[in-house]
């Protein structure tokens, strides 16, 4: 009897299915390796040596004594069980497995049910955990950031095409951050991420930032990042250092662009003939120039050139500032210069401290103010008289920005010339030229941009000449 109870014991042994719940699931027997051909033998002598052993105990049943009713009814009780566990049991599924890890062999080609394979590192899933995710099986370490290339264990994470992030990579990386004050710019009240962009610079900055007293370079109208100091010049306008690096910041240093505005000049046959002074001053003395002119058109908001007919006694700068603590600009010296009228035009004031190639273009324009009053032209309406300078100044902005870099050199004070050598410059001097360009095509004033516009188009359709004949005898562009 203790033999045939080892032979029903081996046939009771339990089974379990390995299940997902979730996101990741913990199945210790889920796959385990596969068995011999051995295993089946096994099975097919298991269930003889069964048969035999049920055939033996019938016939030891009929030669048995009645000893008591109680050890009868004990004894055919066990029979009952044994052969009831004997009807029950089943041969195992493919997907199940034994406790005892003797596993059913599956036929070859065909997989288990259950049978996963990685879709990270494309091996098969073993023992342990396993994540069930983006229609696809992962081993948790496979299931990676694309960002920072740890394994993503959070229940939620965020996705860029087929690429997996955690939020916070995905935030860091998508999220767009403000230029000014490098956090993340934040979402408006319906949700949606508000920023403001310069239209040339792509600057991206917080809408808030246009309001708290964030300065803006006078030049070339960024603004300026909290980790990055701009140059506060005397009059209270603030330069970034990459406009510093090409300012002009005095009248002797501003002499050799003078030149080279002159001949420019004098390659369109249009000389000025009479020497008219050029002046480098500050913002408040070219206001107060301005008010003494008892004609005159001036770019607003802000005054940055002036071409002068009356006789004043102007402020000139006369020394650079140099830069102390803070970048403060200090040790500035200016001295007064009295104007004579000799002619019509009595001095060409430009602000200092401006890029050589904006301090260019506004000398562009107001020599072409002093050429007009010089040949006898006759008081023109402002969006002709603006219009056509400017289109001077974009024109010397163009030759500017197809020229060489050594023409470039040419044109520059000694010490700008030094930083040219250097490296330093001409790859955004050039960006600067285009954004000055830029702010002349693209100015929305009926005065500078409509006159700009009107006197370009009447430029390209019948030549410069023929369009200023037109304008000293009618007043007007031609069409």
């Amino acid at each position: 009897m203790d033999w045939i109870k080892k032979i029903f014991k081996g046939c009771t042994n339990k089974f379990s299915e390995g299940h997902y719940h979730g996101h990741y699931a913990e199945d210790p027997q889920f796959y385990a390796p596969s068995g011999t051909r051995d295993a089946l033998q096994e099975y097919e002598d298991e269930e003889i040596d069964r048969a035999i052993a049920l055939s033996l105990l019938d016939e030891s049943q009929k030669g048995v004594k009645v000893i008591g009713d109680e050890c009868q009814l004990e004894e055919d009780e066990q029979l009952a069980r044994a052969i009831q566990e004997s009807l029950n049991f089943e041969p195992p599924s493919p997907q199940y497995q034994y406790e005892n890890a003797n596993t059913y062999q599956p036929i070859p080609v065909h997989f288990p049910v259950g049978y996963r394979i990685c879709a990270g590192c494309n091996t098969e899933i073993g023992h342990g955990r396993f994540l069930n995710c983006l229609n696809a099986f992962w081993h948790p370490e496979c299931f990676r950031c694309h960002a920072c290339n740890l394994p993503i264990s959070d229940y939620e994470f965020s996705m860029s095409g087929n690429l997996r992030f955690h939020k916070s990579c995905y935030k860091e990386r998508y999220h767009p951050k403000c230029d000014v004050c490098n956090h993340f710019i934040p979402t408006n009240p319906a949700g949606l991420i508000e920023y403001r962009a310069h239209p040339f610079w792509a600057q991206k900055y917080c809408p808030s930032h246009e309001h708290d007293g964030t300065p803006r370079c006078c030049s070339c109208e960024r603004m300026e990042p909290h980790n990055t100091g701009f140059v506060a010049l005397n009059d209270g306008r603030k330069l970034c250092l990459e406009c510093l690096n090409s300012a002009v910041m005095d009248t002797k240093e501003c002499q050799p662009l003078y030149l080279d505005i002159q001949e420019f000049y004098e390659g369109l046959n249009m000389k000025v003939e009479q020497q008219v002074p050029l002046l480098l001053v500050e913002r408040q003395a070219l206001n107060e120039a301005r008010e003494g002119e008892k004609n005159g058109h001036y770019h607003m908001p802000e005054t940055r050139g002036l071409c002068l007919s009356e006789e004043q006694t102007v402020s000139t700068i006369l020394r650079r500032p140099g830069f102390g603590t803070g970048n403060r600009a200090m040790g500035m010296i200016t001295e007064p210069y009295k104007l004579t009228r000799r002619c019509e035009v009595t001095a060409i004031l430009i602000l200092y401290g401006l890029p050589r190639l904006l301090t260019g273009s506004i000398l562009a324009h107001e020599m072409m103010h002093a050429w007009m009053r010089l040949q006898g032209f006759r008081p023109l309406s402002q969006d002709v008289e603006e219009g056509i300078c400017q289109v001077l100044a974009h024109m010397w902005l163009l030759t500017q920005l197809d020229s060489a870099s050594s023409s470039n050199v040419a044109s520059t004070s000694h010490s700008a010339s030094r930083r040219l050598k250097k490296g330093k410059r001409p790859q955004f001097e050039r960006k600067l030229g285009e954004f000055f360009k830029h702010q002349i095509e693209s100015d929305t004033s009926p005065v500078y941009g409509d006159g700009f516009r009107a006197g370009h188009q009447a430029v390209y359709k019948y030549g410069l000449r023929k369009t200023l004949e037109h304008i000293r005898m009618t007043g007007r562009f031609p069409y």
